[in-house]
């Protein structure tokens, strides 16, 4: 007789993992698609994946630079960093060069990276993005929150900004993301931002993937006002439609020299360089006209903002006005669902309910007895719908046609939430 014996091996994993998960966001989409092949209806409000194609003269391009096989630069492609210095000198006021782009695989990895440089400790405001903190864990490093609250429109707390660093006189790395997410907000109070920047010698990166997506259509940075100090990241993931291309990139100014080099370093030890045909692609999105393409996106994500805040309004679901990009928070203090007595308890029951998926306030930040969630608002044909936009169609016959997921998951809640 043959005896079959398993055997099992102890690994040590590195403790800063133990207290994390997989990224909620990358999460919530898992388990939607699970629910979908499971013959769920399900309205996909978890995922921030922009809705809109890539641009056509961008994704034609990517065709043509198939052949492109050789590793290129680590800090990326001379042609690439040219063109991302123009249009950045351009928005941001201030005059770049190409040594001082460095183009990575997403935007997610050289935000790890660039913590990984600096020995600063970390300035977070809530709410923010759900990838900053755990980044910070995983490098073991200390961190802060500086609160804020929907009566100052999700704006960053200077006061409290400044009193912290006034108690801990350590280096500081301050992340900023304008407009926001998970509040879709716009910060109104950059110059306050400044003046404690200046006073305590911060460096803030500022996270501006979504300032092309801004409804107002100007491009709003804090680096017209602080650019000696200010690390800008972005990439093509929101306003081109591309996140799947993984192309980001950080703009590091001249004066903080020191961190552009380090980081090509990282650079040459674990990616080698960005994908070929996608780094040649990438130039025409930053040479080519896109402007009808973002007027349109702009319009329609801003339009559906507006629906979904009137309808939720109606039953109760607070939400701060969408000023840019495709999300909002939303309180539930003031509806039935505030009897689960958490966030996340709140987004459990939505979704086995009704199907509509989204992040509980926690994951950005939040307390648990904090009832409230992210919405991202993307779950619709991008392409139909900025094909089918004209001038005067632009209503809710609109969403109920060209984002049907859209309406038929703000009904599915709101029914739900008015039924309790």
């Amino acid at each position: 007789m043959h005896y079959l014996h398993t055997i099992f091996f102890m690994v040590e994993i590195n403790k800063n993992f133990h207290n994390l998960e997989k990224s909620t966001t990358l999460a919530i989409n898992e388990k939607s698609n699970e629910l979908l092949s499971q013959g769920r209806e399900v309205y996909k409000f978890g995922l921030g994946q922009s809705p809109f194609p890539v641009p056509e003269s961008v994704a034609e391009e990517l065709q043509k630079k198939a052949h492109e096989k050789d590793y290129l630069a680590v800090a990326g492609l001379e042609e690439l960093r040219i063109e991302i210095a123009k249009y950045h000198s351009n928005k941001n006021k201030h005059n770049y060069s190409s040594s001082d782009i460095i183009v990575g695989p997403g935007s997610k990895e050289l935000l790890f990276q660039i913590q990984f440089v600096l020995n600063y400790e970390l300035i977070l405001p809530t709410p923010s993005w759900v990838s900053y903190l755990p980044q910070a864990i995983l490098m073991n490093k200390k961190f802060h929150f500086v609160k804020s609250n929907a009566s100052i429109n999700w704006d960053l707390n200077t006061q409290e900004l400044d009193e912290l660093c006034q108690k801990n006189k350590k280096a500081k790395l301050l992340i900023i993301n304008s407009p926001n997410n998970p509040s879709g907000t716009t910060f109104s109070n950059l110059n306050e931002i400044v003046e404690v920047a200046k006073k305590h010698n911060l460096i803030i990166v500022s996270d501006e993937i979504y300032c092309e997506l801004d409804y107002e259509g100007k491009y709003k940075s804090i680096t017209h006002l602080y650019p000696e100090r200010t690390i800008i990241n972005s990439g093509l993931s929101k306003w081109c439609g591309a996140g799947g291309w993984r192309l980001g990139y950080m703009v590091i100014p001249d004066a903080l020299k020191e961190i552009t080099n380090a980081m090509t370093i990282i650079g040459s030890e674990t990616y080698t360089s960005v994908s070929a045909p996608i780094q040649y692609a990438a130039i025409k999105a930053f040479t080519d006209d896109h402007s009808e393409y973002l007027d349109k996106s702009r319009k329609i994500l801003k339009y559906i903002s507006q629906f979904i805040r009137k309808r939720f309004l109606q039953d109760g679901i607070k939400c701060q006005p969408a000023q840019g990009g495709f999300y909002m928070l939303c309180d539930f203090t003031e509806t039935k669902l505030a009897k689960f007595n958490s966030g996340s308890l709140i987004c459990k029951k939505v979704l086995e309910e009704t199907g509509f998926a989204m992040l509980p306030g926690e994951d950005f930040g939040f307390e648990s007895n904090e009832m409230l969630s992210r919405i991202a608002f993307v779950d619709f044909d991008g392409a139909k719908a900025l094909q089918s936009l004209n001038d005067e169609n632009l209503n809710d016959q609109f969403i109920q046609e060209y984002c049907p997921k859209i309406y038929k998951g703000v009904e599915s809640l709101c029914s739900y939430v008015k039924s309790l």
